[in-house]
């Protein structure tokens, strides 16, 4: 791994942060990471800071891994970080040059990171896939290795109070075994989906629920809203954008 000066000021900084919250973080299926070669990285998307995880999971396999972030982020402390990290910006209006970016990486070798439910989940299911992550696999010719995530959100996510001291949260990650890209990409989509549901209740099996919790998804016993109602409360937050946008 070639060093990169910022990414490891970085990935100091998040491992001290881990200690600090007292975060017990359990991995499974870290020998799943290729340690050379391009890669789809497909997570799930729970927490603003489930980033650090998947970055400290890259690290522990060698590996710089390649976000791809909001091009709008791309100015400024975050902007200079982003170019030093080779982050991909992604500008919704012009999607297909991002893309392209995210292609070109792959086919040079890098693991790109890519959310397939492209927001945040606030029912913490897995909600619909886009099909970006399937495609750029196919075209760039490397696997998708999924990832799932369980716990990050109980950090820092929406519509819930954020958790940034100390609280010794347990955090569950489990990796499955890399999917070979095949069309067609809507079938690639649906395998890659089963398979981070798969992992999903394997990570949610052994983690200590609270009934009640907000937390926790409805179908365990917690008061998160239900995929449906999630639905509907991103429609309202994107119609208040818009909003905010024109005023």
């Amino acid at each position: 791994m070639a060093r990169e000066p910022v990414y490891d000021v970085l990935t100091g900084l998040a491992r001290a942060i881990f200690v600090a919250q007292g975060l017990r973080i359990d991995i499974e299926g870290q020998e799943h990471i290729p340690r050379s070669g391009g890669a789809v990285l497909a997570v799930n998307h729970t927490a603003y800071l489930d980033f650090m995880e998947v970055g400290l999971v890259g690290r522990k396999s060698g590996r710089n891994v390649r976000f791809m972030m909001k091009a709008e982020l791309e100015h400024g402390l975050v902007g200079f970080l982003m170019k030093h990290c080779k982050a991909i910006g992604v500008d919704r209006t012009a999607g297909a040059e991002s893309y392209a970016r995210a292609v070109i990486a792959l086919r040079g070798g890098e693991v790109v990171v890519v959310y397939p439910e492209a927001t945040i989940s606030r029912s913490f299911e897995l909600k619909e896939f886009k099909s970006g992550a399937a495609r750029m696999a196919v075209e760039a010719g490397v696997p998708i290795v999924p990832l799932v995530i369980w716990g990050a959100h109980r950090i820092w996510t929406k519509d819930i109070p954020k958790r940034l001291g100390r609280h010794n949260f347990p955090i569950n990650i489990r990796i499955g075994a890399p999917i070979p890209p095949a069309e067609p990409v809507e079938e690639l989509t649906v395998t890659m989906r089963a398979r981070m549901s798969e992992l999903l209740d394997r990570a949610q099996r052994d983690y200590p629920m609270q009934e009640g919790a907000r937390w926790v998804p409805a179908r365990l016993g917690g008061t998160a809203p239900t995929l449906e109602r999630a639905a509907v409360l991103e429609r309202e937050e994107m119609e208040r954008r818009r909003r905010a946008k024109e005023r």
